[in-house]
């Protein structure tokens, strides 16, 4: 008989996407005539922009003749989209990465739940609380965190509360940890790190020898001048922090799949005998072996991104749902409703009316205003009493649906 892996007995319950999409089916089939606005899973809702859909034509062209076709790529992306990417995203801004250090992929939710698999399943793990599910389920399936007790975290991890309380901010460990989870901006908060407080998580970081998993997917959202863009822009981060960047909310890749990761050789860890091996080395060995790169096409489309006429684009895109983002905060907040977010990020984070528990106001929205968000609790135990709204749906539906919230919601 095979025997199965045991850690996935531990995940709690379904994934929290797929129990919303349960309980949205089933009020669908109760209530079939019912007009529903999804403002929940953050997938986006405008096109992917010109310059991409010109550029992936011309590659399928490509493929089609003999001179030009192309079959297997390199595993780590084509020179063609790391260039652009190290132009763009880190040589305009004074930092100094190598082709060598990026590793273009299907997407940095891949990335952010594979990252793991190099690391020791001994490694204590910090995730800020709430937290994107992939962070923590990852590590669940690994066997890093124990065993789920009854406050509803697991007895091996850290966790570093994220409440209005502090501000969203995490704070340093008393114990040491070995990787630390942060996304800056954040999902779901929509919050972000100052310049001064992630300078302290990185320095902690290198005193430490912990690693910082810091997922910049939504980086192209920031408007703030002393929110860091890359977490390179801090002294010594190349030493301790590998850096999740994606094209889905930025371009609208969430159905065609395309992000990359940055380890620069410098970020390393022990072996149990006391040796130093550098990570990139190690995710490069596992890069190769489990994945045969990102299609050509899709990358010649990733690339046309940072085109001029691509920029010009997706900042005409980011500019549309951060505008949805203001009409959602604002319009909570005319609402008598506590919103945090939006300002830098795509996510709107409120606080439930009269305390209520996350999944009753999800069920609230649904059946009373037929608006679909997601529950703060599926995030993490700190995130009971929240709830996350999104603003990739289009300008309409946003604002019926804050109409809807306003006018008829009951309290």
């Amino acid at each position: 008989m095979a025997f199965i892996n045991e850690n996935y007995l531990k995940l709690p319950g379904s994934y929290l996407f797929a129990e919303i999409a349960r309980r949205v089916t089933s009020f669908k089939d109760e209530n079939p005539t019912a007009d529903i606005i999804r403002l929940g899973i953050g997938d986006v809702t405008q096109p992917l922009p010109a310059a991409c859909i010109q550029a992936m034509h011309t590659a399928v062209d490509e493929l089609a003749k003999q001179e030009t076709f192309r079959g297997y790529g390199p595993e780590q992306g084509y020179d063609f989209l790391i260039e652009k990417i190290i132009e763009t995203n880190y040589t305009k801004r004074g930092i100094t990465i190598g082709k060598d250090e990026i590793f273009v992929s299907d997407g940095s939710k891949s990335d952010c739940g594979n990252i793991q698999e190099i690391f020791g399943t001994n490694n204590i793990v910090a995730i800020t609380d709430p937290v994107y599910p992939v962070y923590l389920d990852t590590n669940i399936m690994a066997g890093r965190t124990g065993i789920l007790t009854e406050n509803g975290t697991f007895e091996k991890v850290t966790y570093m509360p994220c409440t209005a309380e502090n501000n969203f901010t995490p704070e340093l460990p008393k114990n040491r940890v070995d990787m630390i989870y942060l996304c800056c901006p954040n999902n779901p908060t929509g919050t972000t790190l100052s310049r001064e407080a992630l300078t302290e998580w990185v320095n902690y970081a290198r005193k430490n020898e912990s690693i910082i998993l810091f997922d910049a997917a939504y980086a192209a959202y920031i408007t703030e001048e002393d929110v860091p863009r890359s977490i390179y822009e801090i002294e010594g981060a190349k030493e301790v922090a590998i850096e999740f960047r994606s094209f889905s909310k930025t371009a609208g890749f969430t159905g065609t799949r395309c992000g990359y990761t940055v380890i620069p050789k410098t970020v390393t860890g022990r072996a149990q005998d006391g040796s130093k091996h550098d990570f990139n080395k190690l995710w490069n060995r596992r890069h190769t072996t489990k994945f045969n790169g990102t299609a050509y096409i899709i990358q010649r489309g990733a690339e046309a991104v940072y085109s001029v006429e691509g920029q010009a684009q997706i900042k005409e895109t980011i500019n549309y749902y951060m505008a949805n983002a203001k009409i959602i905060r604002e319009g909570l907040q005319a609402a008598g409703i506590q919103a945090f977010g939006g300002v830098n990020a795509p996510y709107i984070w409120l606080k439930t009316p009269n305390n209520m528990p996350s999944w009753d106001f999800f069920d609230k929205l649904l059946h009373e205003v037929n608006i679909v968000g997601t529950p703060g609790a599926g995030f993490g135990p700190s995130g009971e009493g929240y709830f996350r709204l999104t603003s990739f749906g289009n300008k309409e539906n946003t604002k019926r649906a804050i109409e809807r919230i306003k006018t008829k919601l009951k309290f």
